[in-house]
């Protein structure tokens, strides 16, 4: 193969989508059968099975048993807000969007001691093994599953303390900053990293998507004088909804 080519199976794939992108095949429509590929493009039936799946891997496409293979409603991208502003009462950014009217969010959330990972250890300077608190986020928005989050904090900072738990306490649910301020640690600097990869089974399982499905992954930290005090992967559905970033100029 030279270079520029694509093999029989990129080609096919790459023309249905187009079809599927410019509306030829809509939202609901039956993909052609594995036999019409094959005829319509004269291929073998492999390349057809292997374009098939090729749509199906990138979310255009669904399988339905005993019917056929469908396209997909392609969802319109919403935002999720990520802010390293906080304004008083210290909310955090998916807070502060639901302050408007015609948002209806809603989240739950459950915390546990545990010991640090080797990479959850390394975010947060620790030693693997040592004590951390971490707690699981869903975000919902209109009743709809729309973000994960899973944070740690160092029990050796937290521990014993009022905000040991993030989610309770009269401190409770208040974000990183005001509730390390509680005890004396002020919070300076946050990173975020933003990836992409597939989602998780039981990822996807909660948020909706499709084996194949992509999520992105903020890796967020807050430090203090250089001292990591929070770290944490928040997973967004790719397909579904965009990272929109708001940040103060200094």
């Amino acid at each position: 193969m030279t270079f520029g080519e694509q093999p029989a199976y990129l080609r096919v794939a790459g023309d249905l989508r187009k079809k599927i992108v410019d509306g030829s095949l809509p939202p609901h429509a039956r993909l052609p059968s594995q036999a019409r590929i094959r005829e319509e493009y004269g291929v073998s039936d492999t390349v057809a099975l292997e374009a098939r799946k090729v749509l199906m891997a990138e979310g255009l496409v669904e399988g339905r048993s005993g019917s056929g293979t469908y396209v997909r409603e392609r969802p319109v991208p919403r935002r999720i807000a990520r802010s390293g502003y906080r304004p008083d009462g210290g909310a955090t950014p998916f807070r502060q969007e639901q302050a408007d009217a015609d948002a209806r969010g809603t989240w739950e959330s459950r915390s546990e001691q545990t010991t640090a990972s080797t990479a959850v250890a390394e975010r947060l300077g620790l030693r693997p093994g040592d004590r951390v608190m971490c707690t699981k986020y869903l975000f919902r928005e209109n009743g709809e599953a729309v973000m994960l989050s899973t944070s740690w904090e160092p029990l050796a900072l937290t521990g014993r303390t009022p905000v040991m738990l993030p989610e309770e306490g009269p401190l409770g649910g208040m974000g990183v900053v005001e509730r390390m301020r509680a005890i004396d640690l002020i919070v300076d600097n946050v990173t975020e990293e933003v990836g992409a990869r597939p989602g998780l089974a039981e990822e996807l399982l909660v948020l909706g998507g499709v084996p194949g499905h992509v999520v992105m992954v903020v890796q967020r930290t807050y430090y203090a004088s250089g001292q990591a005090v929070e770290t944490a992967d928040v997973v967004i559905p790719a397909d579904r909804y965009r990272v929109a970033y708001h940040l103060p100029v200094r």
